[in-house]
């Protein structure tokens, strides 16, 4: 079968492989689709924070058919689809034509939702969603403008569909506004603002400005975030796209009750993910996730990788691993 294959003393390339590669599970997958994500760039590039253990078969992401099950959770013939769980960073992931994984992570297909858009959904749409089940427990809409920062990224874009179609008004942060100013209001923010608002060093209580934010850049974007939610405001936080660091202070949590909740995709328990995938079935506009989608072949991965690490890759990009 062909897979995407990092090695340590190779760059990525396409390659044959035999399906003893692909280690031990307790279910066989034949893989459709995978995507393209932040995370699968850094693995691409052979990053030993994300590609774990080499060689390996990047792809956080996949979506195919159960070709043979020891679970009782999942039967031969099911669609699945698996984000996270380790795939694509310490174990064998989606860019390949077939995976090896444990159904404790696996969650059947929605219906109404085709393979190619649970791929397009990926893990950016799943953390997506893992954000606004946590943003809408303290955040209503109507409570005030919600931010949202990297916004023409995977995570950024799913976001502002669901919180649009959900009520909420949203203010979308990008480094690139001439360019993309139209593509982020076409997905529902009512707002877009240049990243420079929110991306220098500033006080660490400013003017309020929003009742809520979803981030995926960390650093100072998230420090000023913090900063300018208004009292009992809540800010998930789930990358690092800027940083990993966070010059912040406690004042905005203890002067102004700001709660900053931290969004995991990798390690979310099975329940958590029916529940999340169940909400994405009812509440993203597919025709709206299909909008934003571009689809790749599996031997153009290897060249996409540097690009959607220098964020110049917009939306989702879903991998049809059969070409």
């Amino acid at each position: 079968m062909r897979a995407v294959v990092v090695e340590s003393d190779r760059p990525a390339s396409v390659r044959e492989i035999e399906q003893e590669f692909l280690g031990t599970g307790d279910v066989l997958v034949d893989v459709a689709w995978s995507s393209l994500n932040y995370k699968d760039g850094m693995a691409l590039a052979g990053d030993p924070g994300v590609a774990r253990t080499l060689p390996l078969v990047p792809g956080i992401d996949l979506v195919g058919t159960v070709a043979t099950s020891a679970s009782p959770a999942v039967s031969p013939g099911d669609l699945v689809v698996l984000n996270g769980a380790g795939v694509g960073e310490s174990r064998h992931g989606g860019f390949a034509e077939r995976a090896v994984v444990d159904a404790g992570s696996l969650v059947l297909v929605p219906e109404g939702v085709s393979a190619r858009q649970a791929a397009a959904i990926g893990t950016a749409g799943f953390t997506a969603m893992l954000s606004v089940l946590r943003l809408e427990r303290d955040v209503r809409p109507g409570d005030g403008e919600v931010v949202v920062t990297g916004a023409a990224g995977g995570v950024g874009s799913v976001a502002i569909a669901l919180l649009s179609r959900l009520g909420y008004s949203v203010t979308a942060s990008s480094g690139r506004v001439d360019e993309l100013g139209g593509y982020l209001r076409g997905l529902g923010a009512t707002t877009v603002v240049d990243r420079s608002e929110l991306a220098e060093a500033g006080r660490p209580v400013q003017r309020a400005r929003w009742a809520g934010g979803i981030d995926s850049v960390g650093s100072t974007t998230l420090a000023s975030v913090l900063a300018q939610t208004r009292w009992g405001g809540t800010v998930t936080a789930c990358g690092l796209a800027q940083g990993a660091d966070l010059p912040t202070s406690v004042l905005p949590f203890i002067l102004r009750a700001v709660s900053l909740a931290g969004v995991n995709s990798v390690d979310a328990p099975v329940e958590l993910r029916r529940e999340a995938w169940a909400r994405l079935a009812t509440d993203l506009d597919l025709d709206l996730l299909d909008s934003m989608t571009t689809e790749v072949g599996l031997s153009e991965v290897v060249e996409l990788g540097p690009r959607i690490v220098a964020g110049s890759v917009r939306g989702r990009t879903v991998v049809d691993v059969r070409r």
